[in-house]
């Protein structure tokens, strides 16, 4: 793999003297997205009600690209009837598939080609939705999936049951209903359940992971958004959530996680697919993204920007990043800074440069290449910026918040 770089490398406190165009030219190849849909299977021998053609779109002043419903299948889900309570209307008993789906009912799903036990890790949200019960309460979701979308279960709560209790109750539901085992990890990206979360995983042995690494699940949300949630005869229109993502002021580096140069680097998106598909082969530290599910459309030559970090301490530099749930590097135009974000909230001062129209120009080319890759960037690390081969890879791909 040969990082295309222009320039020599720079310090990591140090000045940035190049010109950008090498950047520029990356603005006019644009990149699309649209979620593949295809990996919700409908399982087998089973009964099942289709969900109308799901369309991940979003708003385009809000995000740099478009979830298009082109190609899309039909979603087939097993409704679980929802038992008369605060949180749901009751539901009438049967139901013709010619009808929209019923946005009450809950959701238990797996695969019937999937094996359970190779489902390890979860990706879990348990928050408010925009959503009125019949006291006029906010009614609360727990939306749980794995990254394939293989595994999908939501279950509706009312406000006044939300502990960890209740939902260490609800996983172990989870694996009795869908005869799946305990994941050995979970995600979530919500620090204000952190406290919930943590307790209720811990209790049944599940390392929990506060990351913002859940993208399957923030799409699902997405989704859930524009098809069930506003379609609900509760639905409260204008609603903000009500445990917004936090995005705090970047701190100071820890010592551990300091390089000695970086660049601004770019790879051809036909090499970003081998360098991801060589992690587990090459034991490189690092974690890719599943581009099938993204369907992610981009030329094999348009060329992805991304920032090489080097290091004579590269592999243990590697492996300090590797548990830090690397989600996004960002160039912070104002502060002549670059930001590296990990975790749910943590942000760092990863790098600064002197600021000048020419530093200026390079990071504002290198954010406009970014966002017309659709936020799709990454992160290397090398022992030297002249090798060929990294350390280290990181696939990083920048999302909103989820509307809820």
């Amino acid at each position: 793999m040969h990082l295309k770089n222009p320039a020599h490398g720079h310090k990591m406190e140090g000045t940035l003297s190049r010109n950008p165009a090498y950047l520029r030219e990356q603005v006019l190849s644009m990149a699309t997205l649209s979620f593949n849909s295809t990996r919700l299977k409908s399982p087998a021998l089973q009964s099942h009600k289709p969900i109308p053609k799901s369309h991940f779109l979003t708003k385009p002043s809000n995000i740099p690209f478009l979830f298009s419903s082109k190609n899309h299948q039909h979603l087939h889900f097993k409704p679980n009837s929802v038992s008369e309570s605060s949180v749901s209307v009751p539901k009438e008993a049967g139901f013709d598939d010619s009808e929209e789906d019923d946005p009450t009912s809950e959701l238990s799903y797996l695969d019937s080609e999937t094996d359970p036990s190779r489902i390890t890790e979860w990706e879990l949200d348990f928050c408010s939705r925009p959503i009125l019960d019949i006291r006029g309460k906010k009614i609360w979701e727990l939306v749980v999936c794995d990254s394939s979308l293989s595994f999908q279960y939501t279950k509706y709560f009312p406000n006044n049951v939300i502990n960890s209790i209740t939902l260490k109750d609800a996983l172990v539901s989870i694996c009795e209903d869908l005869g799946v085992p305990l994941p050995e990890k979970v995600r979530f990206f919500r620090s204000q359940m952190q406290t919930i979360i943590t307790k209720a995983c811990k209790e049944l042995g599940i390392k929990p992971i506060p990351s913002k690494r859940c993208l399957s699940l923030l799409l699902w949300l997405e989704e859930r958004y524009e098809t069930i949630y506003t379609r609900h005869p509760g639905f409260q229109k204008g609603s903000k959530p009500l445990l917004a993502l936090d995005n705090p002021f970047p701190m100071e580096l820890p010592e551990n996680l300091f390089g000695e140069k970086w660049a601004f680097v770019q790879l051809p998106f036909s090499a970003v697919r081998e360098e991801i598909s060589s992690l587990d082969k090459s034991f490189v530290f690092g974690a890719g993204l599943d581009l099938d599910l993204l369907g992610i459309e981009v030329d094999d030559n348009t060329l992805i920007p991304g920032l090489a970090v080097a290091s004579s301490r590269a592999k243990p530099l590697a492996a300090w990043m590797n548990g830090l749930e690397v989600c996004s590097v960002e160039a912070d135009i104002a502060r002549a800074c670059l930001i590296l974000s990990v975790g749910i909230s943590t942000r760092y001062v990863y790098a600064t440069y002197k600021k000048s129209p020419v530093t200026t120009g390079e990071a504002e080319a290198w954010e406009a290449a970014k966002k017309a890759c659709g936020g799709l960037h990454f992160l290397a690390i090398q022992e030297d910026l002249d090798s060929d081969d990294c350390v280290g890879f990181w696939l990083l791909l920048d999302l909103p918040p989820p509307p809820v």
